[in-house]
């Protein structure tokens, strides 16, 4: 293997193993059918694709100008923390609300589609798939990527090596949530019902756990200061 090779593979296994297991396709199957219960598989298939898509850019953004954006507004790590995970416990609350009912049939094709696109970014893209976790260590690799080696290995070979493990975590995501339809069509109505209510329940505690982070964060430099 070429020095050019092994450092290609090194950096993008670095990138895979840091967010693939943040990122987690299989364990978002739960969160995915509970929140489009209402959706046919058709549509399930359109929100999939959308959120591949979408996870794809946030996650490099995320990697390259995340952190200038939160630099250039002044905003820490621990506020998106508990930002995005006040949108979390939201999102949750409304699931263990939500009451079973078709998708609209009334929409246009047009309107549908739009909505559809809406939804696949913000809850199911965002903060569901990509999120304040998924975000921080993106930001961390990106920084830690362009910040020692040559040139040609900063400029060049980081970011295609992270462009391909990215790619790789959302394809994986798109197979997952894809055919996640199979195991929805398995649990029936009232199975499905109670599906969705205890996932919605484990996604409230996860965003209850994601604000007690940032909190902790924020709080941790006047508990020191205080000593």
């Amino acid at each position: 293997m070429t020095p050019m090779l092994s450092l290609f593979v090194s950096k993008y296994l670095f990138v895979l193993a840091a967010l693939l297991p943040i990122i987690n396709p299989p364990g978002l199957v739960p969160f995915f059918i509970s929140l489009t219960s209402h959706n046919s598989n058709v549509q399930r298939a359109f929100l999939a694709r959308r959120m591949a898509m979408y996870s794809f850019l946030l996650l490099l953004g995320s990697m390259y100008v995340g952190g200038v954006v939160l630099s250039f507004f002044g905003v820490s790590l621990p506020v998106v923390q508990v930002s995005g995970g006040l949108l979390i416990t939201i999102a949750a609350w409304r699931m263990l609300h939500d009451s079973p009912a078709e998708s609209s049939p009334g929409l246009a094709r047009s309107e549908q589609r739009e909505a559809l696109k809406q939804r696949a970014f913000y809850p199911l893209t965002f903060p569901m798939t990509v999120g304040p976790g998924s975000i921080s260590v993106a930001i961390t690799i990106g920084a830690s990527l362009t910040r020692t080696g040559s040139t040609l290995e900063r400029f060049t070979v980081a970011p295609i090596a992270s462009l391909a493990a990215v790619a790789t975590i959302c394809f994986s995501l798109w197979a997952c949530l894809r055919y996640a339809d199979r195991l929805f069509g398995y649990l029936g109505q009232t199975g499905s019902m109670v599906f969705m209510r205890l996932t919605a329940f484990i996604l409230l505690c996860l965003g209850v756990q994601i604000i007690w982070l940032g909190l902790s964060g924020l709080l941790e430099p006047l508990l020191a200061g205080s000593h």
